[in-house]
């Protein structure tokens, strides 16, 4: 899975390559088709992001990707929302990551970073 937008320059490609599926993580109402929504919280309010209903199913196994991880707000919710479908998200990756902000410690599983960022 990608996530909006960016994340799906990396993730179509990767799923391409890998002969697997691939499916977009977008805000709420940008998506055809039935979709479910996951709301979470930000540091300022909150957001909510959608999957087509039915992009994952029951005991599939998920990788998420996107282009940066910072507070790691955005990566926690697309793996819920996994979760919530049923699926199991093995791991998440992007290319950069702002230490700084530990992000990394509000995701659940193995994360890789192609950059990371310290200050």
């Amino acid at each position: 899975m990608g996530i909006e937008s960016r994340g799906f320059l990396v993730a179509a490609p990767l799923a391409y390559a890998l002969g697997s599926g691939f499916a977009m993580v977008r805000k709420q109402g940008k998506l055809p088709g039935k979709t479910v929504r996951f709301t979470y919280d930000l540091e300022y309010g909150t957001d909510t992001i959608e999957v087509q209903e039915d992009a994952v199913i029951p005991g599939q196994r998920v990788v998420i990707v996107d282009d940066l991880v910072a507070t790691g707000g955005t990566m926690a919710a697309a793996i819920d929302l996994v979760g919530q479908r049923g699926g199991e998200v093995v791991g998440a990756a992007c290319i950069i990551e702002l230490n700084f902000l530990n992000g990394r410690s509000r995701i659940p599983v193995p994360l890789t970073s192609m950059v990371s960022y310290d200050s």
